[in-house]
């Protein structure tokens, strides 16, 4: 796969520190927390909770406006020249905000050289991949955790597509349906595409092989297998060893290339992997805090 991507796309690889081992060293990264709604509901996901002792997608401190956003990209950047990337990952999914395209816009035009990343549950991939393209775009995690509907109906529990709501197997047969999609999209335009896939026992552990040797298929650079977070509907499931994470990502590995620094980052974190320092400023001022207002779906029932 390597060898086909363009020494300008190698280059910017070679400074993302999730998607090359050796750059979560050197090279940072700042998301920045301007997409609140989500599409679908997940049943491992929690985002009403803020605390500084946790690092998880979909905490953060604050919701951003795109201005904010931007102001507060300048700042990071002057303090921290090696953030190499920028990214939108949540806490909602970034297509579903019309925030996160205003926010890339007004960085493209003011830093036309940072990397610009997004991290989505993929559904509306395909309905607004123009846009993505628009903005060069260059790098796209897509959270794909099943391609099996009867399997990915126990994850998802209901999604809002087209001003409806799905449930059940139709819904995770949309989901599906999209992301698959909208990865074809993104490889066939040449951006890079990471997958990240939670690895729930009981539910998907026996199954995410076939995920692997579907996005060898499909030409996707890497796959981040997640543990489980118990929280939500699947707090009662225990999350997989370190052990069984191991093996499942050995497994898939000959398939596609695994990332196994993950830190399953905030949604607004910055400054390299190993420390974000979103947390280390909040610490300084603040305890463990409570209910996160701002943060919820919009169509949340």
């Amino acid at each position: 796969m390597k060898d086909c991507m363009s020494h300008d796309m190698q280059r910017k690889i070679s400074r993302h520190p999730c998607y090359s081992p050796e750059a979560q060293h050197k090279f940072g990264r700042l998301h920045l927390a301007v997409a609140p709604s989500c599409n679908i509901q997940c049943n491992y996901c929690d985002r009403k909770f803020d605390c500084v002792n946790e690092s998880r997608p979909g905490v953060t401190s604050a919701v951003l406006s795109p201005k904010d956003a931007m102001e507060k990209t300048t700042l990071i950047l002057k303090q921290h020249p090696y953030i190499s990337v920028i990214g939108v990952a949540g806490p909602g999914d970034p297509l579903d905000n019309d925030e996160t395209f205003e926010t890339f816009r007004l960085i493209r035009e003011n830093f036309p050289d940072i990397t610009l990343c997004i991290s989505t549950n993929g559904l509306l991939l395909p309905d607004r991949f123009d846009e993505l393209a628009a903005l060069n775009v260059e790098t796209l995690t897509v959270t794909l955790n099943a391609t099996d509907p009867e399997i990915q109906k126990e994850i998802v529990s209901m999604i809002y597509y087209n001003g409806k709501k799905y449930e059940g197997r139709e819904a995770a047969e949309i989901l599906i349906q999209n992301q698959l999609e909208g990865i074809r999209k993104a490889v066939a335009a040449g951006i890079t595409v990471k997958i990240n896939t939670v690895l729930i026992p009981g539910i998907n552990d026996k199954h995410i092989i076939e995920i692997a040797k579907k996005m060898n298929e499909m030409g996707v650079y890497i796959m981040n297998i997640m543990p489980l977070i118990n929280q939500a509907a699947f707090k009662d499931i225990i999350p997989p060893t370190d052990l069984e994470r191991k093996a499942v990502q050995d497994a898939c590995a000959p398939y596609v290339k695994q990332m196994r620094h993950c830190r399953q980052c905030r949604s607004d974190a910055y400054g390299l992997l190993g420390e974000d320092l979103s947390v280390e400023k909040k610490k300084k001022k603040e305890d463990c805090g409570g209910e996160l207002k701002m943060i919820s779906l919009k169509r949340e029932e």
